[in-house]
């Protein structure tokens, strides 16, 4: 049990800062703002990033052992060397992105929130980072509740605090950290995949 507290904060940590002024980021202001619904907003974030975080550390797992060979290995460590350099490019909310009807109860709000947040965060690099730390650590669990918690400890203030935290905060900078921690993770990667 132990053992898994790395793991869990590194999946945590990766995609806390991956998500910092990410569109899904974006749209977790867009949402709250929308349907001023923040526990049906926030529980829409949870559901629809416990789905999509699943599968894509299934998936990541999947392809990892379907392809475990030195290679794949590198492969692996050169995609997180890669994420750091797609993390320091900012990310735009697109209008033609968020197609939500405007609901007026909390229950439309938590279902355009789950399914907006799902479909937004496919190809996101927060779900690229999930594939890649489940292929790295070969847990789905315990990746899939780190992303989850980076998801939602940086979606809360967004959808609390809203335009006032976006103001605020360094995003740059972070852009910056989350980079330096992905390629971090690339290189030991990549340095235990060679030797």
């Amino acid at each position: 049990m132990l053992d898994n507290i790395p793991v869990l904060a590194t999946s945590a940590g990766v995609v806390a800062l991956a998500e910092m002024g990410d569109k899904t980021q974006l749209l977790a202001f867009v949402l709250a703002a929308r349907f001023r619904a923040p526990f049906a907003v926030m529980a829409g974030i949870l559901l629809a990033t416990l789905a999509n975080h699943a599968l894509a550390a299934w998936a990541g797992m999947a392809l990892a052992s379907w392809l475990d060979s030195p290679a794949f290995r590198i492969a692996v460590a050169l995609g997180f060397l890669a994420m750091a350099a797609w993390i320091l490019v900012p990310d735009k909310l697109d209008d033609a992105e968020i197609k939500t009807p405007s609901p007026t109860t909390a229950l439309g709000a938590l279902f355009a929130t789950t399914v907006a947040f799902f479909i937004v965060e496919i190809g996101d690099k927060t779900q690229v980072a999930t594939m890649a730390l489940a292929a790295r650590y070969q847990s789905l669990w315990v990746v899939t509740a780190g992303t989850t918690l980076g998801m939602m400890l940086t979606n809360a203030p967004a959808v609390w605090l809203g335009d006032k935290l976006l103001a605020k905060l360094p995003l740059p900078l972070l852009r910056r950290l989350a980079a330096a921690l992905l390629a971090a993770v690339g290189l030991i990667a990549l340095w235990l995949a060679l030797f």
